[in-house]
């Protein structure tokens, strides 16, 4: 079955973490942003609807008295109130109509000949004047009109006319009078550019200006600022063009970008451009495609304002996301910094437990405490195994358990091997021994058993136990060894090398150099555990062990003087390579032994 891939915990944890957190807080972030934008195009559509609007209402409201005004007139006349004939009743009529509505500047009445009465608001100052009139002599400008008028009795407004002997354009209402059909008057109702213009300032405020533009046109009808281009009117132009007008910003209408409406939710009956003013600000400008709503005067209603107004709302809105997208981002780096905290003591005990499972102890570095207490606990609890285990492993093999760790055995049964066993003492140690205390009794033997030890270690030895000032080791268990016999002589010869540095160590502290013998032999032995089941010991039993034993006992009639003597048997010495010298001995018996064994000396 194929290995399942493994994972590390920090990018792990770090991805879960931040995933739920990223899902989460852009979730939320996403929703938001969403519901926000769709209110604030809202908020903007309404505002933009709301603005036209009240202008809207403002114009036709002004309106609405023109034309209420000619269907009354009407009225009074088919019903016989108002007569021709009657030039004194019809000049009262018309200044009792031309009082209340300031945004009118004229007032004609006259019959199917073009001859009537008149009543103008005249200069500034209030006084309205008014008499009879003959079209073709006095205003020729308005017999078109009147001649549209014959045609049908339904009213209109005019396009701008410009009107020489006022010097001024107007706009007129016409109220055409018919009876059985036959055209017999129209009434004349004017306003000025002016007065228009006059309802624009009205209605506008310091930010926003309210302006008409003609239909299916640029050029300006009504503008608070229309009237310091008066003088540029004309018979040839009747309107001035929005290049032309003092307002510096709308000047530059055609060449303002159009915005798409569904940006700001802006009704689809409306046309949204931007600009920038002379001071370099934004501006908005929204115009009506067209108006039905002001009674056939061929305009439409315009505004422009800051673009704050629309903008401002969706900048907060952008700072609002900028702002969650860094808190986001800050989650992430937040979430990851939390799973690295996390995961460190995790990977630092990996680490560790990697060490112990190779049996390196001496590098297992202490896990440092945590504030989350099942860290705590799992670095407390791991500190003390290793000490234990530290503890532990100077009874142990080590080899032993690195091998049951790699089978994941917990027991070595009994088998049978080829195995060389190695025994050393140190000569008169019973008497040497006799004047030192305890402590430098045990000083001494452990200093001793720590120079030897090593060199066993060194060969990858197996320590099998020490015996007072003896220790046994054999090599071959539990690693199998094509030949133990080589490691197992080269760590004598290493016992004997740090034997004999360290005497002469002693010999300058004025102390008397230490004597050893060490005994070798190889052969068949049972290794494994060896005890009773509540405690065993892993060890190897035979003949072997006998025969080590007796020739490291050996040395001390070959040469008891000697600092270091290797005895080691044939078994051994056969197996030997041309690095190490041998110095034969010849056939010696053993206790123990029926035949003798062939012994040489390692020369050291």
């Amino acid at each position: 079955m194929p290995q399942r891939k493994k994972l590390f915990i920090t990018p792990t944890l770090a991805t879960v973490i931040g995933s739920f957190v990223l899902i989460t807080a852009a979730a939320i972030l996403l929703i938001q942003a969403v519901t926000s934008q769709k209110i604030v195009r809202q908020l903007g559509g309404e505002l933009v609807d709301l603005g036209l609007e009240s202008a809207q209402t403002a114009f036709v409201e002004q309106l609405h008295a023109v034309t209420e005004t000619g269907e009354y007139t009407k009225r009074a006349w088919q019903e016989g109130e108002l007569a021709f004939d009657g030039p004194d009743v019809l000049v009262s009529y018309l200044f009792g109509a031309l009082a209340p509505t300031e945004q009118v500047s004229f007032l004609v009445l006259v019959d199917e000949t073009g001859k009537g009465v008149d009543v103008d608001r005249g200069d500034a100052d209030g006084e309205l004047l008014g008499g009879d009139v003959d079209l073709a002599a006095d205003i020729p400008e308005l017999l078109p009109l009147t001649e549209k008028a014959a045609a049908g009795p339904e009213p209109f407004w005019s396009d701008a006319l410009f009107m020489q002997e006022r010097d001024h354009s107007y706009f007129v209402y016409v109220q055409p009078l018919h009876e059985d059909g036959e055209y017999r008057g129209s009434l004349l109702i004017g306003m000025s550019l002016d007065r228009m213009s006059e309802i624009t300032w009205f209605i506008s405020t310091d930010e926003m200006s309210v302006f008409l533009m003609k239909e299916g046109g640029h050029e300006i009808i009504a503008h608070q600022d229309l009237h310091e281009k008066f003088d540029h009117l004309s018979v040839e132009t009747p309107l001035l063009h929005v290049s032309q007008v003092s307002d510096g910003f709308l000047a530059a209408f055609e060449d303002m970008k159009k915005l798409e409406n569904i940006a700001f939710d802006i009704a689809e009956g409306l046309d949204l451009h931007s600009g920038q003013d002379e001071n370099g600000n934004k501006r908005f400008v929204v115009l009506e495609q067209q108006n039905e709503n002001l009674k056939g005067l061929p305009a439409r209603i315009g505004v422009h304002f800051p673009a704050g107004y629309l903008d401002q709302p969706l900048e907060e809105l952008m700072v609002a996301i900028i702002v969650g997208t860094g808190l986001l981002l800050m989650s992430l780096f937040g979430a990851a910094f939390l799973a690295r905290r996390i995961a460190r003591p995790v990977q630092r005990a990996s680490i560790a437990a990697i060490q112990v499972a190779n049996l390196n102890l001496n590098d297992v570095e202490p896990l440092p405490g945590s504030v989350i207490r099942e860290l705590d606990d799992l670095s407390g609890g791991f500190n003390s195994m290793v000490s234990g285990l530290k503890a532990f492993s100077r009874y142990v093999p080590r080899t032993l358990v690195q091998k049951l760790l790699r089978e994941g055995r917990a027991d070595a049964p009994p088998e049978a091997r080829e195995v060389a066993v190695l025994f050393t003492d140190i000569a008169g140690f019973t008497s040497a021994s006799e004047g030192m205390s305890a402590t430098q009794t045990a000083d001494f033997v452990n200093h001793h058993m720590s120079l030897l030890g090593a060199e066993i270690t060194r060969q990858d030895g197996t320590i099998d136990k020490y015996i007072g000032d003896s220790v046994m080791a054999f090599w071959g268990a539990p690693e199998h060894l094509d030949n133990p016999a080589e490691p197992a002589a080269h760590a004598a010869l290493g016992m004997a090398r740090a034997i004999h540095a360290d005497n002469q160590a002693r010999i300058g502290r004025g102390e008397a150099p230490v004597r050893i013998r060490i005994g070798i032999h190889a052969g068949p032995l049972v290794v494994g555990d060896i005890g009773a089941p509540e405690r065993v010991n892993y060890t190897v039993i035979g003949d072997t062990v006998n025969a080590a034993s007796r020739l490291e006992s050996l040395g001390k009639e070959i040469d008891g003087a000697a600092e270091v003597i290797i005895l080691a048997s044939e078994e051994i010495t056969r197996r030997l390579g041309p690095d190490i010298e041998l110095q034969p001995i010849g056939p010696q018996r053993v206790k123990g032994k029926a035949e003798p064994l062939r012994v040489a000396r390692l020369v050291v």
